[in-house]
């Protein structure tokens, strides 16, 4: 979407009347953050006063048609948690745009810092996986999860194996490493508690400020174990994703530590640590193997959203001395 198809839409008489806006256009809207799949603005409401997060939809993870709805629908369930931003207005026909829209509130902070607030984001995942899912949800449950993210893993790698512009060394590593993940697809014990889980961890995602932290990407939410959405916060090829960190074994078990503290008889945490363990690894595949089918995706001058950091992040994600460093993760 460009300004002008912007502009033509938040004149649309159903927007302005849903959101409560005077019939004349009298808010401005400032770009706030784009990602590969998404693009954000904020504006103030003119009539309360509140600031607020226009997102635009350009593309679905999960292939769904109704993407902006599914995330819609996540964050009407997450709302009591306290962690989440509160929607306000969804819009997934497709009548006034090609795009899916929403709108939801803006939350205050920066992004988290690995090194100095860890353990925060502890107490904001357990309360958003405390929240009670109802019988009659809109989440999608993979079933046998391993199983499900190496057949994504394998999905996207497919962009990277048939292009030519692919290296041929590292697909052989990469090949190597999804043969050495799937050695492990059976290995994981069942959760007994299965919850709203984000999937998708990165730092970025959260926002750390003096009222509190929350969790603000839902992109790609499922129905699952909480251990999933623990494993991906912390494995290395999430931390290094916007950062240069990589977390040390000690680090990783006081946030486990940390995060069962917390949960303070919440919800049963039997094997939670062992099914991160397991996660980790699984998580890394799905991480290299996302980057090399973006790689690929990247050099498409059609692009409709190129952003240069991450273009910068799937050279490392490929560099092959990364690649050997997470081999030896998943062995």
């Amino acid at each position: 979407m460009n300004q002008t198809q912007l502009e033509e839409y938040i004149r649309q008489p159903h927007y302005r009347k849903v959101m409560g806006l005077p019939e004349e256009v009298t808010e401005e809207y400032h770009m706030l953050a784009q990602g590969e799949y998404n693009r954000n603005y904020w504006f103030i409401h003119p009539v309360t006063g509140k600031k607020m997060v226009f997102r635009i939809n350009y593309g679905s993870q999960m292939h769904l048609s109704n993407q902006i709805e599914y995330e819609y629908k996540a964050l009407e369930l997450l709302k009591e948690s306290g962690r989440t931003p509160a929607p306000v207005y969804v819009d997934g026909s497709f009548t006034y745009m090609e795009q899916g829209v929403m709108v939801m509130e803006y939350l205050p902070g920066h992004a988290l810092d690995y090194n100095r607030e860890l353990l925060r984001a502890a107490g904001c995942l357990v309360d958003i996986h405390s929240v009670n899912v109802p019988e009659n949800h809109s989440l999608i449950d993979p079933g046998n999860p391993l199983r499900a993210i190496l057949n994504e893993c394998e999905e996207m790698v497919c962009t990277y194996m048939d292009s030519p512009l692919g290296d041929e060394g590292k697909k052989a590593k990469i090949r190597k490493m999804l043969d050495l993940g799937w050695k492990r697809v059976d290995s994981l014990k069942e959760s007994s508690y299965k919850c709203c889980i984000n999937t998708e961890l990165n730092s970025t995602n959260f926002l750390i400020g003096d009222e509190g932290e929350y969790l603000i990407d839902w992109e790609k939410p499922l129905y699952g174990d909480p251990a999933q959405d623990l494993g991906h916060f912390l494995a290395p090829t999430t931390t290094f994703w916007k950062t240069d960190v990589i977390l040390t074994q000690d680090q990783i078990e006081q946030f486990i530590d940390a995060y069962l503290d917390k949960v303070g008889g919440r919800f049963d945490v039997r094997g939670l640590r062992e099914r991160v363990h397991v996660y980790i690894p699984i998580t890394c595949l799905r991480g290299i193997t996302w980057c090399a089918m973006a790689w690929i995706e990247y050099q498409n001058p059609e692009k409709a959203i190129f952003n240069e950091s991450t273009f910068r992040k799937l050279e490392a994600y490929l560099d092959d001395q990364f690649l050997d460093n997470i081999n030896e993760i998943i062995k």
